[in-house]
């Protein structure tokens, strides 16, 4: 009889140390996404125990909107400074003055800008791979991901033309062009996420915890609000993201489940002050994470949408 027996956690780490070696194997220039939010953290703990004491070999590389919590970039900026990382940063709004990026009228959220943005910096630094922080339970079409999710010279995602994985086994063979994102978190429950931080004792940014802070109501769910806009003559970035005269503003003790940027993200509320009170709350929790996500309330295929296009 075998002594030796991996607990749940233990299996969903060990799978995806070895998907992570298996980009470092095929892969000649891959790239970490890594925003600071919980998925992208447990992300660099199991980087760490997959190449320790090497360097991590890859960058870091984050796609930023232009509306991101203060806690998130300072919280980000530090672990890469920490892990002794190389970060690299590419701005939507830099994206936009280039004349890369457009946005509607109509538009609040960044998120489809980050397409094009996404896909230039593939383009620049020539990565073959992107290794991201999804899992197969926040939403339908996260569902359908591979753990080697093929993209085209596009940088486009078909979810009816994605190579089978038997045996975990990968197909890691690319074109000039093509593009591989891979998900080593894709087992992964947002349950399991919070009990890998607390059982690895990894600090994540202040706002994961209950805090005060100033909301509005829309749509059925509690929105930041954003900071004030400097009058320097240029557009307000947050229009159409400001409460109405209509809409209840409050002063609430609240907390994120899943990070966006400040448009996106509904904020619930929560006296959760430690990751041991989160663990509790999402085991009693009746709505999913990203029911949480302005962004994804769009309509149904908001994501699977993007996605197509290029998103992460």
């Amino acid at each position: 009889m075998n002594s030796y027996h991996l607990d749940h956690l233990q299996y969903l780490e060990t799978e995806a140390i070895h998907v992570m070696r298996e980009v470092a194997a095929e892969f000649e220039r891959p790239a970490l996404l890594f925003s600071g939010g919980k998925d992208s953290i447990c992300m660099l703990r199991l980087a760490e125990k997959a190449f320790r004491p090497a360097d991590i070999p890859m960058p870091f590389l984050n796609i930023e909107t232009g509306h991101e919590f203060p806690e998130l970039i300072e919280f980000r900026d530090r672990r890469a400074k920490e892990l002794g990382a190389k970060l690299i940063v590419r701005t939507v709004d830099d994206a936009i003055a280039r004349g890369l990026a457009t946005a509607s009228a109509s538009e609040t959220s960044r998120n489809r800008l980050q397409i094009p943005v996404l896909l230039g910096a593939i383009e620049e630094f020539r990565f073959d791979c992107c290794i991201g922080g999804a899992r197969r339970d926040e939403e339908k079409a996260r569902a359908k991901e591979r753990f080697f999710s093929f993209r085209d010279g596009f940088g486009q995602w078909d979810p009816k033309n994605q190579r089978p994985e038997i045996w975990n086994l990968y197909n890691a063979r690319l074109s000039p062009g093509e593009n591989m994102r891979v998900f080593p978190l894709s087992n992964w429950t947002e349950m399991d996420v919070w009990e890998y931080i607390r059982r690895e004792k990894l600090s994540v940014p202040s706002i994961y915890f209950s805090h005060e802070r100033e909301c509005f109501r829309r749509g059925g769910q509690w929105l930041p609000i954003p900071p004030p806009h400097s009058e320097n003559g240029h557009p307000d970035p947050y229009a159409g993201a400001r409460p109405k005269p209509n809409e209840k503003r409050a002063n609430l003790i609240v907390r994120v489940r899943t990070i966006a940027d400040m448009i996106s993200t509904g904020m619930i509320e929560s006296r959760a002050d430690s990751v041991d009170d989160i663990v509790a709350e999402i085991a009693a929790a009746r709505v999913t994470e990203r029911g949480t996500r302005a962004d994804d309330k769009s309509s149904e295929a908001a994501m699977e949408d993007r996605k197509k296009a290029g998103y992460f």
